[in-house]
């Protein structure tokens, strides 16, 4: 057979190390692209959680701090970086606890980067970018669009929509294209932080043996890891000319349904995952229709093989010594 062809282009992600950043990395090395992860943070375990370390040794680790400006620019120039997957951030409860801090993250290190980017303008081909779906307040009885945005009841929701107002000003200012995506409730292996981790949480706890309570209730749009990552690896490939910002949907499901599912699959796990009545202050399922007919059909695992997957890569890890469970004991 013969070996596939490197792709020509060179993905620079920012937050690498986190769960989308991973699942990002992923994708990329199976399409067989040059990739450059820059991270504050040098704990390379959500990566090793997915990835064997023949893979991410084909990858370039960078370490730096996205509210630094220095420095971002000329990674990016050096290696010749095309494309920008930019998923550094802090998120909810870091962001409550030092709001300060998580503007600096959050806000400063998004202008850091979309300033790299003016700079090599003539050399980036694509931005992607994390917004959330915290960006809405509480929508109660159909499925959001993104004109419905608005009165975000957290800072990281309010950090997220002022990215999005700054990406429209560089494009309006600079030309620079780009494209924000706002996940909701993203599950998968890796998925260890935020109260919306607790359904991950919940498959990992059942393949322990171990009981667990998810903190919130009523449905949820629940996104698998690996459709999130593509959907972001999509949008820095979209050859568009302006700012745009799409939600991203998976299956809206009910928590009660997710807790069946898991039992369904472990059914050591019955009667040991719980969870609370109270739904998420944000709204339950996201309408993607725009983003569909932008870019056309999305990434979208069924949620039944999304819990499936992820459990059977629990499992795996439990069995070589290799599952992390610090999320769980904290």
């Amino acid at each position: 057979m013969m070996p596939q062809p490197m792709n020509p282009h060179v993905y620079f992600v920012t937050g690498a190390h986190g769960c989308i950043g991973a699942w990002v990395v992923r994708e990329l090395l199976a399409d067989n692209a040059r990739v450059v992860m820059f991270d504050a943070s040098l704990d390379p375990r959500r990566l090793r959680s997915i990835i064997d370390d023949e893979e991410l040794a084909a990858t370039e680790f960078v370490s730096g701090d996205i509210t630094d400006p220095n420095g971002i620019a000329g990674t990016m120039d050096a290696r010749g970086v095309t494309h920008i997957i930019h998923l550094a951030g802090l998120q909810v409860p870091l962001c409550r606890a030092n709001p300060r801090i998580g503007a600096m993250v959050n806000v400063i290190g998004t202008i850091n980067v979309f300033e790299a980017a003016l700079k090599l303008k003539d050399q980036i081909k694509g931005i992607a970018y994390a917004s959330s779906a915290a960006v809405f307040g509480k929508n109660e009885d159909h499925a959001a669009d993104e004109k419905e945005a608005g009165s975000p009841l957290s800072h990281y929701g309010a950090f997220k929509r002022c990215n999005e107002d700054n990406a429209r000003v560089y494009f309006l200012d600079n030309g620079i294209s780009s494209i924000g995506l706002r996940p909701l409730t993203v599950y998968g292996v890796g998925r260890d932080f935020g109260v919306t981790s607790d359904p991950t949480k919940a498959m990992k706890a059942a393949v322990i043996g171990r009981p667990f309570h998810i903190r919130f209730g009523g449905r949820t749009d629940f996104l698998y890891t690996a459709d999130c990552a593509r959907a972001f690896i999509r949008a820095s490939r979209a050859n568009v000319d302006g700012a745009y910002v799409f939600n991203v949907h998976g299956d809206t499901v009910a928590i009660s349904d997710i807790v069946s599912e898991i039992e369904r699959l472990r059914p050591d796990a019955k009667g040991k995952i719980t969870f609370d009545r109270t739904p998420m202050s944000i709204p339950d399922e996201l309408d993607d229709s725009a983003i569909m007919n932008m870019l056309g059909a999305v990434s979208r695992t069924p949620y039944t093989a999304g819990i499936r997957e992820t459990i059977e890569r629990f499992t795996t890890l439990k069995d070589q010594g290799r599952l992390d469970t610090a999320d769980l004991d904290a």
